[in-house]
């Protein structure tokens, strides 16, 4: 691999039309990132093709956020995979450009959506590598709004912003009447996760059937679902099978978990190993090996959006082909290697 600066020579060329084509990419190389230069630009002069950008921003995501890129900066720049096809339009804009669909997250969900993390989050990232693969792909805005309270109402509703993410799906067979299953319409799932019990280490505590769930305590945060443990077929809820404590925040769960409050916290398992990690509790709690269940993580747009029907299409046309691509299980696969490293496994 050689380290290259492009001359003045060069971006004249590149301006007189001499761009490079894509079979003769400029690539394996290093480039020092010039004052006017954004990854639209850059990939035009090593692809002769802007919608390229994405494979520099995939490999040096530590240097850069979004699309822009400091001067100075020494980028990478990878060769295209062999037979991999173009895309016509960029994924996401330049901040100049106005954005076709603007989706609507926040912070404060590791690992799956807050902007310290890499690709700003495990979501995030799968959510803009299936609008690179959508059909006829279109560019797209995130816009970040950690008072999570909002979202639903008045900024999605009002269709202030076309789409949010992520939200996980409440069972709308049966509750039609829940808030979500009335007012939005769901993608397929962005990512399905396992919810887990944690349990205090060293606790008698056991989950192989439902049955060792029956009077038990159990705590949640109160802005989960509750599908899962009232449904057809277990009715936990309903027939006073369990106790339900709903906390603020999965912290506020581990802690009496930790002190002998409830005998188990019903969490994501990603979450539930980040707030473990945050509160120095792994010696104290841990999680059974068996789920609970499983959630989806969706993207949700308003039923009274004119264009409802067509941007959900698009995500999940995206979605099937990242997934067929082989692209979804490579981001899966770097952001689980940060996870492990995080929760030191």
């Amino acid at each position: 691999m050689q380290r290259i600066v492009f001359p003045n020579i060069f971006r004249i060329a590149v301006a007189l039309g001499f761009a490079p084509t894509a079979a003769l990419a400029i690539c394996d190389v290093e480039y020092v990132v010039q004052p006017s230069d954004d990854l639209f630009k850059i990939a035009d002069e090593h692809y002769g093709d802007r919608s390229r950008w994405t494979l520099i921003y995939y490999r040096n995501q530590g240097e850069l956020v979004g699309p822009s890129a400091v001067p100075g900066v020494t980028l990478y720049i990878p060769c295209p995979p062999e037979g991999e096809a173009p895309v016509d339009v960029v994924a996401i804009p330049s901040p100049e450009v106005k954005a076709d669909i603007n989706f609507l997250t926040g912070g404060g969900y590791a690992p799956f959506a807050d902007q310290s993390l890499p690709g700003q989050g495990l979501v995030t990232e799968l959510l803009g590598a299936a609008m690179e693969f959508a059909p006829s792909p279109v560019s797209h805005s995130v816009t970040w709004e950690n008072d999570w309270s909002r979202h639903l109402a008045p900024m999605l509703d009002s269709k202030e912003f076309d789409m949010g993410f992520p939200w996980s799906k409440p069972d709308c067979t049966a509750d039609p009447s829940h808030e979500l299953c009335v007012k939005f319409h769901f993608s397929e799932p962005l990512l399905v996760v396992p919810t887990m019990l944690f349990v205090q280490v060293g606790s008698d505590m056991v989950f192989e059937t439902d049955a060792d769930i029956i009077g038990k305590t159990l705590c949640r945060p109160a802005v989960n679902h509750t599908h899962d443990l009232d449904g057809p077929d277990r009715r936990w809820l309903t027939d006073d099978k369990i106790t339900l404590l709903e906390l603020n925040t999965p912290a506020d769960c581990l802690k009496l978990v930790a002190e002998g409050r409830a005998d188990a916290a019903v969490l994501n398992l990603f979450v539930g190993a980040e707030a473990l990690v945050a509160m120095q509790m792994r010696d104290q709690v841990e999680p059974l090996e068996k789920p609970l269940s499983e959630a989806g993580l969706h993207v949700i747009i308003s039923k009274t959006h004119w264009r409802g029907t067509a941007h959900l299409y698009r995500v999940n046309a995206g979605l099937k082909n990242l997934h067929e691509s082989g692209r979804f299980d490579e981001i899966m696969e770097r952001h689980f290697e940060v996870f492990q490293e995080k929760i030191g496994e």
